[in-house]
């Protein structure tokens, strides 16, 4: 008998992440508290991460309440954020560096697996890179899986994509 499949990932949408950065950079400009603070917003779009600079930590923080608010608007979880440190730059200046999550860490994924495992529900969920994917033979219990994954807090931003059903 055909198996139905699902796959549990943790993706953000670069675009979305993209159009908020500049959304952010522009009211930065134009705000009347943030002028001349030298702020700046950049998203490095090879290694998942956006760069925030300003000239003090209040206005770092205005700053990061700025992308929190256009990334929303986008529909980009702040789950999916992972903030670094504050940390003093040249001229009394402050930078934060923004990682994007994009996949899901071995770690997270044994703790997936061992969720499904541990509910006694006929699934196998085996680990594929940086996702997770489950398989079973009834749709209904593919349903309890997902209730189940949504019903616990990992730490991070997943998503059901691939649902795959005979």
């Amino acid at each position: 008998m055909p198996e139905n499949t699902f796959d549990i990932v943790s993706k953000i949408d670069l675009n979305e992440v993209l159009n908020a950065v500049q959304q952010a950079s522009k009211e930065v400009q134009t705000r009347y508290d943030l002028k001349d603070s030298k702020s700046s917003i950049e998203l490095n779009e090879k290694e998942h991460k956006i760069s925030l600079a300003s000239s003090d930590e209040y206005k770092l923080k205005a700053i990061t309440e700025i992308l929190g608010q256009k990334l929303v608007k986008r529909n980009v979880p702040l789950k999916g954020l992972e903030y670094g440190n504050v940390t003093p730059a040249s001229g009394g200046s402050v930078r934060q560096e923004i990682s994007l999550q994009q996949g899901i860490s071995t770690e997270k994924a044994k703790d997936m697996v061992k969720l499904i495992k541990d509910s006694k529900l006929k699934v196998q969920a085996t680990i594929q890179g940086d996702l997770v994917r489950v398989s079973g033979k009834d749709r209904d219990v593919l349903q309890q899986v997902i209730a189940l994954l949504r019903g616990k807090d990992f730490g991070i931003d997943m998503q059901i994509t691939n649902y795959r059903s005979n």
